[in-house]
């Protein structure tokens, strides 16, 4: 039943393993006119938000910082949307009313439980149903996050729509194996392709076999997390570039992603990577001042290494800290 006919809110889930595009999608149906209305609720696994800078289109934009909404913030999660609510059960005009919420996950976040909390919350129940759940794959690492990440498989098989990203960077015979894999472990769901958000023909993958998945009955071993790394005016931006690089060349399999807004001559820059590759760094447009927003403030989110570690690393190589 829609959400239009039963009087509810609809939900859109967008989710996804770290570095799929999500945001980037997010931001061009925001731009094409989709989710217009929508209250669209950013949960970032790291306490410093930085996706919600890049999605200024929106009507109405929340945050939850500083934790999965599957987990750690599903009470503040919970909170939110039942806040929504009531704001939207005061509105007398039916016109004027909240009709749709849009909720991009963090990339280490679990669709089902969130799920889970709506339908069996009391309230949220009646007044809120997810409509569609959306989780995107990476073409260049998909593959890769279905063998050994537990948790990127769990995320394909809650999805009812697949939205391969990143598809003109992938190798066309990977790219149908990936295809074939995704259509292996949710039979049911829609598998559509995007380039930086912008909707592109997938290749034909009939007959194509599908890579053997083992099924996700466990996490890894070395749980993943987020660690903030600031930079103050004592770090040269070009010797943390050099840093960065250095970095993902080393430690590539285990930094699953990079992201941060900088301040540079040229303006604020976004800087994001996904495992060892970096993309092309972003200017942003100009914003207001924000007493709770933190650029130069970079995100890493990864396993197998001490947080510690890698700021002092960091502040070595910079020249800040001496040993």
């Amino acid at each position: 039943m829609s959400a239009a006919r039963d009087g509810r809110m609809r939900l859109t889930l967008v989710g996804g393993f770290l570095g799929s595009g999500k945001t980037t999608w997010l931001r061009h149906q925001l731009h094409a006119g989709l989710f217009r209305n929508a209250v669209v609720i950013v949960n970032e696994a790291a306490g410093t938000p930085v996706d919600d800078a890049l999605l200024q289109g929106a009507t109405e934009l929340r945050v939850l910082a500083g934790g999965c909404a599957c987990c750690e913030t599903k009470a503040a999660l919970v909170a939110l949307l039942r806040e929504l609510c009531d704001r939207r059960s005061q509105i007398a005009s039916t016109a004027a009313r909240l009709d749709e919420i849009v909720l991009e996950t963090s990339g280490l976040a679990d669709p089902a439980p969130i799920v889970e909390a709506i339908r069996t919350d009391p309230v949220l129940v009646h007044h809120i149903v997810v409509s569609e759940i959306v989780v995107l794959v990476d073409a260049v690492n998909g593959l890769a996050h279905l063998r050994g990440e537990p948790l990127g498989r769990r995320q394909v098989e809650t999805a009812d729509r697949l939205v391969v990203t990143k598809v003109d960077a992938a190798d066309t015979s990977e790219l149908k194996r990936l295809l074939a894999t995704l259509r292996a472990v949710n039979p049911g769901a829609a598998i559509t392709g995007a380039v930086k958000g912008s909707d592109v023909l997938l290749p034909t993958f009939a007959g194509v076999p599908p890579e053997p998945v083992v099924a996700a009955d466990g996490e890894s071993a070395a749980p993943i997390f987020p660690t903030r790394l600031h930079l103050d005016a004592s770090v040269d931006w070009t010797a943390f570039t050099v840093w960065l690089s250095a970095l993902l060349h080393a430690r590539g399999d285990d930094v699953l992603r990079v992201k941060g807004v900088v301040r540079t001559p040229a303006g604020r820059l976004l800087l994001q990577s996904v495992r060892k590759v970096v993309q092309s760094p972003e200017i942003l447009p100009p914003q207001e001042d924000d007493p709770d927003r933190e650029d130069d403030t970079i995100v890493v989110i990864g396993r197998g290494y001490r947080g510690e570690d890698l700021k002092q690393s960091l502040e070595f190589f910079a020249g800040t800290r001496q040993v």
